[in-house]
């Protein structure tokens, strides 16, 4: 800070230095901005990917000697790349762990209209980021956005961009909602003498977002572009019929069968019978009365029944395989099969070849359409085209494959929930964030030792956990830092500023905030907020100075502008983080962004002068 200050210092000789600066542009500053003018015009094209188009920009920057040969790869290594990268592990972690199904269990019905489960999923972020950084609200509640999407089978696109939107806007509220509203308040106390307390935020930072919110709930959402998403595609192969074993110390021991059927609903499954001391149940099961060793049987996708069997805490078989199953500690995988006619199953039983003692492992269901199974799936005999769902020991999967001798399918990703580790992985995220927010640790070291803990506890196996970083949108934003930077270095942002204080002499003070806003917005989108926030804020108060009005309206408005990044998935941390969940291109983020960002304006001008009068 001790530079910022020395520039408040300067006071009226600093504007006469900016105005003298926009007058100019040197043969560094053209060169970046027209490199950044190329990289968003081939980013809106959308021929070319997005990570390919930004690293070209950035060995073209290179190559022309405006980005630093020895800076050319430091975005690779900086917090925001961090962040996003530990922030999509510990996101795959909740969901293996059980703890996004019990949030789905609780907060979240997939019947509900895509109106109404945006505005809560929407609220519920909100609240959330006021009070824990944004970045950690949307890594709690993505997943939990991405299954009750699949749930209601339709794309997490439509979705994941509302609510990156809603963490962003309730991160305004609050002093320790959003980095821009921390450095604020300490170039208010370094201008002024006192910071901005935690609460200053919120009369128009508070106002800001339930206007954006009611937008993204109600009109929003229905500009965003619906296509096909991979996430839907591929997932329909056909319903298993399976079975899931009723443990001895079950909390369901003693209701009837019918009580299920809610929490059934919710995951999706179907119950369709009762297997009791080897005897199959239909329609008189329904209202039998559960005991240990009842075998439940079902007909769902296999990311249905895995949810099921771990909101009620059933057993995969019977205690005996149970135990097998689970002797080695390394963890389960499940699988996808076909049978055929060469496979060792073909017209036999997996128990009659010993599947789970042989190869400790259980046929979970099978899926043969058009045709019924009437008995146990265990002892049904397997017929050439069966699609079989199997529970093996971890990494075995092509082992057992070989020795059945069937034809494995493309992998879906499927994963056993961990739900005995479900309180763990979310007590160690609610440590971490519980540390950064008081600043006790920074941010990437609090998920860092977070995404250490989870692979220590075995709840992201090692060697799935880079599996989950999308690494195209770790290189977008690894090439774009040092751009960025760039730009701030060959004074491209001061040229900025400067030009701005000459557009807006003579102007009544509502003009000067509203410009000062959709120029600050303009340089979130494109720069990291927290460099926006540190260029604007001391134009602001010079602004202020200038025309002998308090300078707090004008550091607000920085404040609520520099969160304001909706036009780009480069322009916020939250955005970056759901390219590529939610399946989006560049060019679409502005068609939601634009219309918001003018109502972020429209809103929050009046609410300034109202709350923190000139």
């Amino acid at each position: 800070m001790g530079g910022l200050a020395s520039r408040l210092r300067l006071g009226p000789e600093w504007v006469w230095l900016v105005k003298k600066r926009a007058l100019h542009m040197t043969t560094d500053q053209i060169i970046l901005f027209s490199l950044f003018g190329a990289v968003f015009a081939m980013l809106l094209w959308g021929r070319y990917r997005y990570d390919l188009i930004a690293f070209s920009a950035l060995m073209l920057g290179v190559v022309l000697g405006v980005v630093p040969t020895k800076e050319a790869f430091s975005g690779f290594g900086h917090p925001a790349t961090l962040v996003v990268a530990l922030v999509l592990v510990v996101s795959a972690g909740l969901v293996r762990s059980g703890a996004v199904f019990l949030i789905t269990r609780t907060l979240v019905d997939a019947s509900r209209s895509l109106g109404t489960h945006i505005a809560i999923m929407g609220g519920i972020g909100g609240i959330l980021s006021a009070f824990m950084n944004n970045v950690a609200a949307l890594a709690l509640l993505m997943p939990v956005d991405v299954q009750t999407a699949r749930k209601a089978k339709r794309s997490p696109g439509i979705s994941l961009m509302p609510l990156s939107f809603a963490t962003i806007l309730g991160g305004m509220a609050t002093l320790i909602g959003t980095p821009p509203n921390i450095i604020i308040a300490s170039i208010r106390e370094d201008a002024l003498g006192a910071p901005f307390k935690m609460f200053d935020f919120a009369p128009v930072g508070g106002i800001t977002a339930i206007a954006g919110l009611l937008f993204v709930a109600l009109i929003g959402w229905r500009l965003i572009p619906q296509r096909e998403d991979a996430t839907l595609q591929g997932a329909e192969i056909g319903q298993y019929i399976a079975e899931l074993t009723v443990p001895e110390d079950s909390a369901h021991i003693g209701k009837r069968l019918i009580e299920l059927e809610e929490a059934a609903n919710k995951a999706d499954v179907a119950i369709i019978g009762l297997i009791r001391d080897g005897t199959r149940r239909y329609g008189s099961a329904i209202n039998a009365v559960l005991r240990p060793a009842d075998v439940l049987v079902l007909e769902a996708s296999p990311d249905a029944l895995d949810e099921f069997r771990s909101a009620l805490s059933l057993n995969f078989s019977d205690d005996q395989r149970e135990e097998l199953l689970k002797a080695d500690g390394d963890g389960l995988d499940l699988i996808e099969v076909v049978a055929t006619t060469e496979s060792r199953l073909h017209g036999k039983t997996a128990q009659g070849i010993g599947l789970h003692w042989r190869q400790r492992s259980v046929l979970m269901g099978i899926s043969r359409s058009g045709r019924k199974i009437t008995k146990q799936v265990r002892k049904t005999a397997i017929q050439a085209g069966d699609i079989l769902l199997l529970l093996v020991p971890k990494d075995k999967g092509a082992d057992v494959t070989d020795w059945l001798g069937c034809l494995p399918l493309a992998d879906r990703g499927l994963a056993v929930t961990q739900n005995s580790k479900t309180w763990l992985a979310i007590g160690l995220f609610g440590a971490a964030v519980a540390a950064a927010s008081f600043g006790l640790l920074y941010l990437p070291v609090a998920l860092g030792l977070v995404v250490v803990a989870y692979v220590l506890a075995q709840i992201v196996p090692l060697k799935e956990l880079y599996d989950h970083i999308e690494w195209p949108v770790v290189v977008l934003l690894g090439s774009m830092i040092p751009l960025g930077a760039a730009l701030e270095d060959v004074g491209g942002t001061e040229l900025i500023a400067g030009t701005l204080v000459n557009l807006t002499e003579g102007m009544p003070a509502w003009a000067i905030l509203t410009v000062l806003m959709i120029v600050t917005m303009s340089l979130s989108d494109v720069l990291n907020n927290t460099a926006t926030t540190i260029v604007a804020a001391p134009v602001g108060i010079q602004m202020a100075q200038s025309l002998g009005v308090s300078p707090d309206p004008f550091l607000m408005a920085v404040a609520i502008a520099a969160s304001s990044a909706f036009l780009t998935p480069i322009g916020h941390k939250n955005n970056t983080l759901i390219l590529g969940p939610g399946g989006y291109k560049f060019g679409d983020y502005w068609r939601m962004g634009l219309p918001l960002e003018i109502l972020v304006v429209a809103v929050s001008i009046p609410a300034i002068l109202v709350f923190w009068p000139l």
